[in-house]
């Protein structure tokens, strides 16, 4: 297929999917009923059609270019944790889109860094091992000329042998003369298919986006159920709402030196969810700072992802929070073993 680079006035995405969050153990199926109603034939099973086409497709960029934001925006839903800071995601998340000719697999992973410490390796890894295993990689970048060789080195650096759409994000920061010259050095790389500009933060874009990666994707009948969402189970989620609010409600380096891990989640019929997690951290001074005067802070942080995850599940929840001390957890590969890192389907960790 010859590459393309295409300006386009974008347009807001109005279309929506059938789906809810399943899992083999726990099932998440409190969403809108509204959001259900769209042009999908439920009765019709979709994988009758020859033509129908479903892949894997990897989201992959540095740090802070806007992966989770697409991501969520192309589910309609919030997956995957969104902050100001870089480096939110740790874990590879995916989400499933299904239309009644496409199901696109997307996976939003970890941003590619230059690492430091074990974790940092451990993540770079996760990072390309999902997308070598990818039907296609969507490389995101931003449009500004002094990252740009940076970028291109880090999509030229991606493993595997598959075909790759680099999505520019953030148009709606730069004039059109500004990004031209950007689309056609990235549309210059090998791999390189397509070149499409976005604005993931105003859904602009995602239409021609949506329509540009389904022939990149195989020929095959659908790989999920077409109202799956995800095939994470829903702890995974309720340890990535209390991260993203580590990141929210802490400053600096203490989010980036704290682990979450889901200790015990039990359903109560009659009563509320119960959930304990724990926080890990690396010193005794940032364990100060996560629980704050007279645990203020942690009390604080702990509503806020408390009623993220009764909105997550459909149900109450009361959570317990520790925060624990292991020293250079970062650096020790039998910690990070145990968190959950390199583990592609880890449910329990940060």
């Amino acid at each position: 297929m010859k590459k393309s680079v295409s300006l386009c006035s974008a347009t807001r995405d109005d279309y929506e999917v059938s789906r809810k969050m399943t899992n083999p153990t726990q099932n998440i199926e409190h969403l809108d009923a509204s959001k259900r109603t769209n042009d999908v034939d439920m009765s019709n099973p979709v994988h009758s059609d020859s033509k129908f086409r479903a892949g894997y497709v990897a989201l992959v960029g540095k740090p802070n270019v806007g992966k989770s934001t697409l991501f969520n925006a192309l589910l309609g839903e919030k997956l995957t944790s969104v902050t100001f800071k870089p480096q939110t995601t740790k874990f590879t998340v995916r989400g499933i889109l299904t239309s009644s000719h496409y199901q696109m697999i997307l996976e939003d992973t970890p941003g590619l860094l230059d690492p430091r410490k074990a974790l940092d390796k451990a993540m770079l890894r996760l990072a390309n091992r999902t997308a070598g295993n990818a039907d296609l990689v969507l490389f995101l970048a931003t449009p500004w000329q002094n990252r740009l060789s940076l970028e291109i080195e880090a999509a030229s650096s991606i493993p595997g042998r598959c075909d790759m759409i680099v999505v520019i994000n953030k148009i709606d920061l730069v004039s059109k003369p500004q990004l031209l010259p950007i689309m056609t050095e990235f549309a210059g790389l090998p791999r390189t298919r397509e070149v499409v500009p976005i604005s993931a933060k105003h859904h602009d874009g995602l239409d021609e986006l949506k329509e540009t990666i389904v022939p990149f994707l195989p020929l095959s009948p659908p790989l999920y159920p077409a109202d799956m969402l995800t095939d994470q189970p829903e702890r995974f989620f309720v340890a990535e709402i209390l991260r993203e609010q580590l990141m929210v409600q802490y400053r600096q380096e203490i989010p980036y030196a704290c682990a979450v891990e889901i200790d015990e989640f039990k359903e109560r019929a009659g009563n509320k969810d119960f959930i304990r997690a724990v926080i890990w951290v690396e010193r005794d001074s940032q364990k100060a700072i996560i629980l704050g005067k007279n645990g203020m802070a942690v009390r604080k942080m702990g509503t806020v992802a408390r009623r993220g995850m009764e909105q997550l599940l459909g149900r109450g929840v009361y959570l317990e929070l520790w925060v624990k001390v292991k020293p250079h957890w970062r650096d020790k590969e039998s910690d990070l073993a145990r968190l959950g890192f390199g583990n592609r389907r880890s449910f329990g960790g940060l």
